[in-house]
This record gives structure tokens, C-alpha cells and sequence, in this order.
């Protein structure tokens, strides 16, 4: 079978690779679709090079079917519809003694500490699956992960019916951030610089601005009777993006840190003590955000069809990558199964 991997130097590669049995407690996936995110251009990019083991075969938003059950696995069977939730903790350090295991100290977060889904059949722990119904599409079900993502953020920031959202930058967890926050009853605004986002961020329904929207503080002002937003999300990862949520919160309002700043940046911190401003992080989901991100996706209040913007063949992933890379792409998936080997071609 073939597998993409990162092998350095900003380079994917197509390698073969032998097909092994699950051992006990595992499950064998057949992969059908994988997401390619913001997370997987850092580990192309080389700024995970500390982390990753080149080869790497990265992906950890994906959907298959089980190919085949591994001994002492209970309650799956072969074909059952999945995704999984990448993250493997160790039960033992704080984090997790204190509940929070998808935070762990020593997180394994599979497809970046260990071996992904842009693999045909594929070997995981069968405590990471999370069932997807049979009505629901594999290439929809692709979309569960960074779902999942979203529930999460708009759970820490305690988004409430009436509340006005602003949302930071609206590439794909963005908008589907926005989504969810909407669906729980917020008023949502979504910034965002590149023009074709934005047209998209207003055809789903959002009211979407340019950053320099916001040189005049009306239209906040008339948005929120003066308050200011009661939750907005940085997901933009720019220090121009964190620069601008600190001033567009309410007195007592909450900046969800999203994006991913691979740099130390520059905050405003007499903007938050003098409106008692609540800053927190959201880092990956927990197994209740996963089986809330399969109801949200296989109900149909995801919008698919719009986000999903290229589909591309396994031997094309880095093609896809760079696609993501140039900003008009937004959910960017890898088709696993097109350009098997021929001997492959029953999976």
C-alpha cells in the first residue's frame, strides 16, 4: 500500500508500506478521506521538527470503515463507520489525575507524535474510535474532527443565547467555530483580511468585516449598544489578530485563544485589568465534544458542501497542502483510496 509522509525539508513523499494486523486492543481502519489543516503545514513547514520522527505519516482528521477487529476489542465490527479522536493519554501524570486527560503531560497526539491516518489501513487503539452513522458520508465525516475543535472553543468561552460573537480570522475552524457558536443562539461577526473568506463568511450567513472595519469603533458600538462583544475568538494566530480581539470585548467579556501563535506576542494587559477582561486557551476537544461534533456534521448544521473546497488524490497531498498554504482553499481533504496500487484496489 501507499502512504504520504513528511521526510523534512518541506517535502512529502509517497512511500510503501506493508499492511499489518491489529494487535489485541486494537482496530485496523480502512482510511477513506483525511483533512489537511493548519496543524499539518507547521509539521511540513519544519517548525515541529523537535517534535515529528521523519519519516512521518501525519493526518488526524479522517473517516473509514473498520477493516478488521483486533483480539479483546468489544462492540465494533467490520464496516462500522468511525473517526477518531488522535489523542492517547498516559492516565498517570496531574493533567489527568485531575480529569483533564486531553491536556495530558504526555499527550500522544497520534498523527504528530505517532504514525497518521494518510495511510490506507490503519492501526489504532480502539479506545480513540468514535462511531459515525451509516447515513453519514465519509467525505462529510472528515469534517468531525475540526468540528469537534470548534465545539470545544465555543464550550470554554460559555457562549450563551443573545450573546454577539466575534470571531478572528475566518479560514476553515473559523467559520465553523461561527457556526457553532450560532447554533447555541449567538449573533455572530466574522473579521477576516483574505476576500474570497469573507464572501463565504456572508454567504453562511454571517456578518463578515475586513479589520479595518473596526478603525471606527461605530459599528460595534451600534452592534452592542455600546458593551462591546460578549466572547470573541482569535483563530487567526497573527499577532495583529490577538491585537485587535483584546479591544472589541466587554467589560468582563472573554478572548478564546485559538490560533496557534508560534511566537511569544505582545498583549494589552491594561486593557484587561481595567475591563476585567477573562483570557483562556482551548486546546483539542474532549469525547463529549467528539459525539456533539458527530450529531452537528450527520444533522446537516455543518455546512459541508461550502467548506469542503478540493478533494485530491493521495499521490497530491502536498499539492493540497499548498493549496491550504495560498488561502483560497478551506477544508482541503486527501482521498486515501484513489491511487492504490491495483492489487489494493478491494479496499
Amino acid at each position: 500500500m501507499l502512504t504520504a509522509a513528511y521526510v523534512g525539508n518541506r517535502t512529502i513523499e509517497l512511500q510503501k508500506a506493508r499492511a499489518l494486523p491489529p494487535a489485541r486492543g486494537q482496530v485496523r481502519i480502512h482510511v477513506a478521506f483525511v483533512g489537511v489543516c493548519g496543524t499539518d503545514l507547521h509539521i511540513v513547514h519544519g517548525s515541529m521538527d523537535r517534535r515529528v520522527h521523519v519519516p512521518l505519516i501525519f493526518g488526524h482528521e479522517m473517516s473509514g470503515t473498520i477493516d478488521e477487529v483486533g483480539g479483546g476489542v468489544d462492540g465494533w465490527a467490520t464496516g462500522d463507520k468511525v473517526t477518531v479522536m488522535p489523542l492517547v493519554w498516559d492516565d498517570t501524570c496531574p493533567a489527568c489525575r485531575a480529569g483533564n486527560r486531553h491536556i495530558c503531560q504526555n499527550l500522544n497526539f497520534v498523527g504528530i507524535d505517532s504514525p497518521g491516518a494518510l495511510q490506507p489501513l490503519w492501526n489504532l487503539p480502539a479506545s480513540t474510535l468514535v462511531r459515525v452513522p451509516q447515513h453519514t458520508g465519509l467525505r462529510d465525516a472528515a469534517l468531525v474532527e475540526p468540528v469537534a475543535v470548534a465545539v470545544h472553543d465555543v464550550r470554554r468561552g460559555r457562549v450563551s443565547a443573545g450573546d454577539k460573537i466575534v470571531v478572528v480570522g475566518g479560514g476553515p475552524i473559523g467559520l465553523i467555530i461561527a457556526t457553532v457558536a450560532r447554533h447555541v443562539g449567538g449573533e455572530v461577526a466574522v473579521v477576516e483580511l483574505d476576500p474570497t473568506r469573507r464572501a463565504l463568511a456572508a454567504e453562511l450567513g454571517f456578518t463578515a468585516l475586513h479589520p479595518e472595519d473596526f478603525d471606527d469603533p461605530a459599528w460595534l458600538d451600534e452592534w452592542t449598544g455600546g458593551a462591546g462583544a460578549d466572547v470573541v475568538f482569535e483563530v487567526s494566530g497573527a499577532a495583529a489578530g490577538i491585537a485587535l480581539a483584546l479591544p472589541l470585548a466587554k467589560v468582563r467579556g472573554t478572548i478564546v485563544v485559538v490560533g496557534i501563535h508560534p511566537e511569544p506576542r505582545g498583549v494589552d494587559l491594561q486593557r484587561i485589568f481595567w475591563r476585567e477582561l477573562t483570557i483562556v486557551g482551548a486546546r483539542v476537544y474532549e469525547r463529549t465534544d467528539f459525539e456533539a461534533a458527530v450529531e452537528l456534521v450527520s444533522s446537516g448544521v455543518i455546512p459541508t458542501r461550502a467548506l469542503i473546497t478540493h478533494v485530491v488524490p493521495l499521490a497530491e497531498t502536498q499539492a493540497g497542502l499548498k493549496e491550504l498554504e495560498g488561502g483560497s482553499a478551506m477544508k482541503v481533504l486527501v482521498d486515501v483510496r484513489a491511487g492504490q496500487p491495483d492489487e489494493d484496489a478491494s479496499w
